[in-house]
């Protein structure tokens, strides 16, 4: 009597064990996490007053009470620091949330109409890429002001072509694809195509770019302020250093706290990334 034996199928990993084998992402997680929760819970938490001076002595070291020291007007550096990362989380999210609508907007009709529609979209992508990202910022805050919204405004208008051309190039293969042919037989019309069946499927790659797009953003928003171009009426790490570097020398805490952060989310937000692109990739799941 013969006997044929089956060789099983081994089940492709979960997310999160691909997620795992990255350690250095997953380190980059936490600090994510942790930064977030200092964030928006920082300031409900910290005894001082972020506006208020005088709650110690100027350019206190940092110690007891005042963990991070104190800056020239005796202002709690931590509570500052706390409300100043939730400000800078803000504007990298909705920069990058602004820009990678846009990106998907053109490069999503670029890669699908292609002809006349895709060379007269990619024109002006590459017309936004070519400019100096930083000088275009620059000229687009002091025209527009200073405020929050113009700066998100700014940061989101230099940040879309990458997400565009990114999308263009994911829509190009997957437009003639079976799945995308059988509902448009079905009868689907060009905005179900897009908005059901492409742009879903293209999604991995962007979710990736826009975690490195958030980081950017803040990095650009700290290089505005600290030249002076941030919003005076809220603090951002960005105004933090502006303010620190007329003392950075007698009190280096006052800008060594706002740039670490700075350092630690940019840094965390680039190695999430690189463990997202790994649990994203197809090929990742067949190892």
């Amino acid at each position: 009597m013969s006997s044929t034996a089956e060789t099983a199928v081994p089940p492709a990993p979960s997310a999160w064990r691909i997620f795992r084998r990255n350690r250095a992402a997953v380190v980059a997680a936490a600090v994510v996490v942790l930064l977030g929760a200092f964030a928006l819970l920082g300031p409900t938490l910290v005894p001082f007053d972020p506006s208020r001076t005088g709650v110690g002595p100027s350019m206190a070291p940092p110690g007891v009470p005042h963990l991070m020291g104190t800056d020239e007007l005796g202002r709690d550096v931590l509570s500052r620091a706390a409300g100043g990362l939730r400000i800078s989380l803000l504007v990298g999210l909705s920069a990058a949330g602004a820009a990678t609508l846009i990106g998907l907007l053109v490069g999503g009709t670029a890669g699908f109409f292609g002809g006349l529609i895709d060379d007269a979209l990619m024109r002006v992508t590459e017309i936004f890429q070519v400019i100096p990202r930083f000088f275009l910022a620059i000229l687009l805050v002091a025209f527009f002001g200073a405020g929050l919204a113009n700066i998100i405004f700014a940061i989101a208008i230099l940040g879309w072509p990458e997400v565009a051309r990114l999308v263009r190039s994911e829509v190009l293969t997957l437009r003639n694809r079976q799945f995308v042919d059988a509902a448009r037989i079905a009868g689907a019309s060009r905005t179900a195509l897009i908005a059901g069946e492409i742009l879903p499927n293209a999604m991995g790659p962007v979710v990736v770019n826009t975690s490195l797009l958030i980081g950017q953003a803040m990095l650009l928003e700290a290089g505005l302020s600290y030249l002076g171009l941030g919003d005076p009426s809220v603090v951002s790490l960005g105004v933090m250093l502006q303010e620190a570097q007329q003392i950075m020398r007698s009190a280096w805490w006052t800008s060594a706290f706002p740039g670490a952060l700075i350092f630690l989310a940019v840094l965390a937000l680039n190695l999430l990334g690189d463990g997202l692109n790994d649990v994203l990739d197809p090929r990742a799941r067949e190892r």
